[in-house]
């Protein structure tokens, strides 16, 4: 019966993408919250990406610089993974540097995307909101604190990404779904710190709603795989997700809130 229960009230409280974007729309303030992050971020991105790509090639330069000979079979069998291999290290050290450079932005916006994540939970919660948990000039420093934990533990999962990368076949989606279970792991962390969660809490939320953490987390990890266009693809979308995210955390844990008074009415 408890596992009926709450695989019920999840497909009740799943809010889609396009929903989540109507709701920013039909609210000025966070729309205009939205749009300021936007270019924050992206400036943010930009600079951190470029210094990223600067500085791997300045290390990497001279390794990809001659090709070998390929005037015999041997050279020529050389060759062509030279191709290869400098083709795949372009890729990853890409996308590693998107990575690098967007948690640097994330971690300096957080803040600001707390802020932009409680107004949306505020208003979508009503008079079920808890006020006590509200965002307070007290909060900065800590939303500030979670923010770096948070792109630590990034760093982290895009070091084991490029180990598990050269496994065949089964490395690239154990990959695609690190990635993807970090980016929910991005935007439930706004409504999640306000409520001071620890991290291991945070990971614990992903684990039992792992559903929910899939759908949050796909878009934004298939638009980072995407060079050049996830920079300025993220930037745009990160307030979107960011609400979209904070929507669906909000009206799980509202469900679960009614339960349980439920339960306990019926007690």
């Amino acid at each position: 019966m408890k596992r009926y229960t709450e695989s019920r009230l999840e497909t009740r409280t799943r809010i889609p993408l396009l929903s989540s974007i109507g709701f920013m729309f039909r609210r000025k303030r966070l729309l205009g919250w939205s749009l300021l992050l936007v270019l924050i971020t992206f400036a943010l991105t930009w600079v951190g990406y470029v210094f990223s790509i600067d500085l791997i090639t300045g290390f990497t330069g001279n390794f990809f610089a001659h090709p070998p000979d390929s005037g015999t079979i041997i050279g020529w069998i050389k060759f062509k993974g030279w191709l290869v291999a400098s083709w795949l290290f372009n890729v990853i050290s890409r996308i590693v540097s998107f990575y690098l450079a967007f948690l640097l932005a994330y971690t300096i916006t957080t803040p600001g995307y707390a802020f932009l994540s409680t107004a949306a939970e505020k208003l979508y919660a009503g008079e079920l909101f808890d006020a006590d948990e509200n965002f307070t000039l007290g909060g900065f420093f800590i939303d500030i604190l979670e923010g770096i934990k948070i792109a630590f533990f990034g760093i982290l999962v895009t070091v084991a990404a490029l180990f598990v990368n050269f496994i065949p076949g089964i490395g690239q989606v154990a990959v695609f779904l690190l990635y993807t279970y970090y980016s929910a792991l991005m935007f439930i962390d706004y409504p999640a710190s306000r409520r001071r969660w620890s991290l291991g809490s945070k990971l614990g939320w992903l684990q039992y709603h792992s559903a929910p953490s899939l759908r949050i987390g796909i878009l934004p990890a298939l638009v980072s795989m995407i060079p050049i266009v996830n920079i300025f693809a993220m930037a745009l979308l990160f307030p979107v997700l960011t609400i979209h995210a904070t929507l669906n955390f909000a009206a799980i844990e509202l469900q679960k809130t009614e339960s349980l008074s439920i339960e306990r009415e019926q007690e």
